[in-house]
């Protein structure tokens, strides 16, 4: 089994920006890529406050309506997408299967 360090030092090591949000909508971890690419709302102090706090009414709603989409067993939900640049909403499951939070993730 891999140490929290080992898993830590790997999601660090990302260039992508990495922001894992808990089922209750609260962020619990972003790698450096995202608070570097989040600076401007915060950074690093975004982590424990609720995913809504750095999003309008308009995203906050389409945040929850992928939110159950992934509860439903969708694996990915594409959440915006901005010329080249696409955020992706990504479950994250316990070994049951039951969502326990979700990611975001950017392409390009």
């Amino acid at each position: 089994m891999l140490s929290q360090e080992i898993l830590e030092n790997l999601l660090e090591s990302l260039i992508e920006p990495i922001l894992l949000v808990d089922s209750t909508h609260t962020i619990v971890y972003m790698n450096k890529a995202a608070i570097e690419q989040d600076k401007d709302r915060g950074g690093a102090s975004l982590i424990g406050k609720s995913i809504f706090s750095c999003h309008n009414e308009n995203s906050k709603k389409i945040i929850l309506e992928m939110f159950e989409r992934l509860k439903n067993g969708e694996k990915e939900c594409l959440e915006s997408e901005n010329g080249s640049k696409k955020s992706f909403m990504r479950a994250v499951r316990n070994k049951s299967g039951n969502l326990i939070g979700y990611y975001e993730r950017y392409a390009k």
